[in-house]
């Protein structure tokens, strides 16, 4: 009877061993698979990051030359907002003696056949 044990232990010891070592195979097939794949993944990383920084490069330099650009311009647009308010001085000047004057003033057209006068007011 002990030897029929030993046998039967034996038997599935060996089973046991035999399906160890189909998932350690197994096991190193996947593990190969991941090194590949990560292998493959840092090399479309670096590849990505060098032209990520590539692109931060023409960026800046596109940044630079918009600055620039804007600099070159802010002259012009102090000016035109110069010119506005000056316009809008001589407007609310105009406006202000428009006011002041309260009676009206009365136009004589030089043709002499029209019987009433033009008059405009001004407010």
């Amino acid at each position: 009877m002990i030897e029929w044990s030993v046998t039967i232990a034996a038997i599935a010891f060996i089973f046991l061993v035999i399906f160890l070592i189909l998932t350690l195979r197994k096991l190193t097939e996947t593990i190969s698979e991941t090194k590949e794949t990560l292998s493959d993944a840092r090399k479309s990383v670096n590849s990505i990051t060098d032209e990520a920084e590539e692109l931060i490069h023409e960026a800046n330099k596109i940044s630079d030359d918009v600055k620039g650009k804007m600099e070159a311009v802010d002259p012009l647009i102090d000016s035109v907002h110069d010119v506005g308010d000056m316009l809008h001085d001589v407007t609310s000047s105009i406006k202000r003696t428009a006011l002041k004057k309260e009676d009206r003033k009365t136009i004589h057209t030089q043709d002499a056949q029209d019987s009433e006068p033009l008059r405009i007011k001004l407010k």
